[in-house]
């Protein structure tokens, strides 16, 4: 489900550039191409990072007890430290992004990680429904004495 977004934020870049490319030219569509791999790569970065965290834990604890809370506590722990890298990263694209491409268009710009930033929410609301379990019913042999 995380890849998915993630490729779903760089079709969003990607038709956003397509959109802004008419209005403002090629400086236009590079700013929201640049500007939205910005803002979908670190989510691919925190993604990959949660998978990786998940698979070690579950090998860690293959055949041990491990102590209660511990598996809440070391999730919590992988979600803060990503999250915080996402971040920083983040930041850290978009200032290069400033620095280095000098055709920058401001309103694209914001525009785009508006519309990048927005696909997770509204993934939250295109996730499939769960299928029903079947109601179970005790068979009568069960019950019988």
């Amino acid at each position: 489900m995380m890849f998915r977004i993630v490729g779903f934020q760089i079709i969003t870049s990607l038709v956003v550039a397509l959109v802004a490319g008419p209005f403002g030219g090629w400086p236009a569509a590079g700013t929201a191409l640049f500007g939205g791999l910005a803002c979908a790569l670190p989510n691919a970065l925190f993604a990959l990072h949660l998978t990786l965290a998940s698979r070690m834990r579950d090998r860690m604890h293959e055949g041990m007890q491990a102590p209660a809370g511990a598996s809440a506590l070391a999730s919590a722990t992988a979600l803060l430290l990503g999250e915080i890298g996402k971040l920083i990263l983040t930041f850290g694209l978009l200032v290069l992004l400033a620095r280095i491409y000098a055709q920058i268009h401001w309103l694209v710009l914001i525009l785009t990680i508006c519309a990048v930033l927005l696909v997770q929410p509204f993934a939250v609301l295109w996730r499939p429904k769960p299928t029903p379990i079947k109601e179970l019913k005790p068979s009568p042999q069960r019950f019988e004495r």
